[in-house]
C-alpha cells in the first residue's frame, strides 16, 4: 500500500504541532468524487472547509443588532452588498451570481448546523458533516452519508477512477463504488509537507494567505492527471471564456460538469480557505471567488443539464456573531448553506431566522441553529431521487427527523 494513503487528516494533526487551527481549513487537499446512478437528476455537494461565515455571506442587515455586532464587517446597503429581499444582502464577493438569483437558480439557507456543538474543531466538525450522523465514534461507523445513499441503489457502478488531492472524502467513503480524479498540481512538496507548512504558517496571515493562494492557482498547464484523456483537457481549455485550465477550482468544476453531462449523477468536491479569524474583509472575498467560479463553470459546462442539477455547498459550522479584535470572526455554531442549480427553487433565503439580540444567541455568542443542515440535504435528495422518507431518517441520516418539507426542488 502507498504509505501516503496511511495518512489521514486526523493522523497528521496528531503527529504535528497543534498550532492555531488545523490544516482541515486548508484549500490544498481537495478531493472530488463521482458516481453513476440510474436517475436523470444530478447532485453536486461542495464542502466549504474552514467554517464559512454565513452572516457575512448572506448578511442580515435588516436585523437591528447586526451592524453593532460587526462594526467593520457589517454589510447590506452600508457595506455594498447586493440586496436580496429587503432583509438579507449578498456579499459583494458573490455579485457575479446575482443573475442566478434573479433566475431562481441560486438560494440560501440560514441558521442551520450539524448536531456538532461547542468543541469547534475543524476536523471533528467536518467529519460529522460528512458522516451525517448525530455523533462520531465506532458506534456510528466511518462511512459518509452520500455513500450510504448510493448503497440504496441496486446495481450501482462506479464511473471512471478520478480524485483531486491525496485523500478521500469521508462524504463518499463506504461500501458503494465511487471513483476519483486528480489534476496535476506542480507543488514540490509531499502532501504531508504541505500540511506541515500550513500548520506552521497558519498564524502568520501574510504567509498563510500567500501559500494558500499559490496552491489554488497551481494545477492545470499540463495534463490533468495520469488518467485524463485528450478530450478531457480539450474541454477544459475553452470553457465559456472562464479559463478553467488556468486555475485549480475552475478546472475541478469544468471536469465535474463534463462528467455529469455523461453517465455520472453524483459529484462531490471541497473548497478551502474559509477560516477567517483575522482580516476577514480581505480573506473572505478570496474564498467567495473560488465558490463563485465553481458555480459559474458548473453552469456553463453543464449547459441544458443544469436544469436537472442541484448544488449544495455546506460547511462544518458557522462563526461568531460578533467580530473579534483582529477584524475577523471565531468559530461559532449556526451558519448558512448555499443552493444552486436549475432543479432548485431558488431566489429565496430559507430558514427560520432566530434574531441577533443577546437573548436570542446560542450561549450568548453564536447564531442559534433553528434546523439541522441534514434535513435540507435530505429533502433535496428526496425531491431529486424520490428516496423514501424513512430511508433518509434511518439509514442515510440516522437519528435525524426531516421535519416540514421546505419545497426546495421544482
Amino acid at each position: 500500500m502507498n504509505q501516503t494513503a496511511n495518512w489521514t487528516r486526523r493522523k497528521l494533526l496528531t503527529r504535528s504541532l497543534a498550532i492555531g487551527c488545523s490544516a482541515a481549513a486548508s484549500p490544498l487537499m481537495t478531493p472530488v468524487s463521482f458516481a453513476a446512478a440510474p436517475w436523470d437528476n444530478r447532485l453536486v455537494v461542495i464542502i466549504l472547509r474552514g467554517a464559512m461565515d454565513g452572516l457575512d455571506v448572506v448578511q442580515p442587515y435588516g436585523d437591528a443588532n447586526y451592524a453593532s455586532a460587526r462594526p467593520t464587517l457589517k454589510g447590506g446597503e452600508a457595506g455594498g452588498g447586493q440586496d436580496l429581499n429587503g432583509f438579507f444582502a449578498l456579499h459583494p464577493g458573490l455579485e457575479a451570481l446575482m443573475p442566478m438569483w434573479r433566475a431562481g437558480e441560486l438560494g440560501f439557507v440560514h441558521a442551520v448546523s450539524t448536531p456538532y456543538r461547542d468543541k469547534r474543531s475543524h476536523f471533528d466538525g467536518q467529519d460529522l458533516l460528512e458522516a451525517g450522523t448525530p455523533a462520531l465514534g465506532a458506534a456510528t461507523g466511518r462511512d459518509g452519508w452520500l455513500n450510504r445513499m448510493l448503497q440504496t441503489v441496486p446495481g450501482l457502478r462506479p464511473d471512471l477512477a478520478y480524485a483531486i488531492g491525496h485523500e478521500n472524502m469521508l462524504l463518499l467513503d463506504g461500501a458503494a463504488p465511487v471513483a476519483n480524479w486528480s489534476p496535476d498540481v506542480e507543488l514540490a512538496l509531499s502532501p504531508q509537507g504541505r500540511r506541515l507548512a500550513e500548520l506552521v504558517l497558519h498564524d502568520d496571515p501574510a504567509f498563510s494567505d500567500a501559500f494558500a493562494e499559490a496552491a489554488l492557482l497551481l494545477g492545470g498547464d499540463k495534463d490533468a492527471g495520469l488518467n485524463a484523456t485528450p478530450a478531457d483537457m480539450g474541454m477544459m481549455d475553452g470553457m465559456a471564456g472562464l479559463n478553467p485550465k488556468g486555475g485549480g477550482i475552475r478546472q475541478v468544476a469544468a471536469f465535474t460538469g463534463e462528467k455529469l453531462r455523461g453517465d455520472s449523477r453524483i459529484a462531490a468536491f471541497s473548497i478551502g480557505g474559509w477560516d477567517t479569524h483575522r482580516g476577514q474583509g480581505a480573506a473572505l472575498p478570496r474564498a467567495l471567488a473560488q465558490l463563485s467560479d465553481a458555480l459559474l463553470v458548473l453552469q456553463a459546462t453543464l449547459g441544458d443539464v443544469w436544469a436537472k442539477t442541484a448544488v449544495l455547498a455546506v460547511t462544518e459550522f458557522g462563526r461568531t456573531v460578533r467580530e473579534n479584535g483582529t477584524k475577523g470572526t471565531d468559530h461559532g455554531t449556526g451558519g448558512a448553506m448555499v443552493l444552486a442549480g436549475g432543479a432548485l427553487r431558488g431566489g429565496q433565503v430559507y430558514g427560520d431566522w432566530p434574531g441577533l439580540a443577546q437573548g436570542d444567541l446560542y450561549k450568548g455568542r453564536d447564531l442559534l441553529p433553528t434546523r439541522d443542515v441534514r434535513a435540507y440535504v435530505g429533502w433535496v435528495m428526496r425531491g431529486l431521487f424520490g428516496l423514501d422518507k424513512a430511508l433518509l431518517e434511518r439509514a442515510i441520516f440516522p437519528g435525524m427527523e426531516l421535519g416540514p418539507r421546505p419545497n426546495l426542488i421544482l
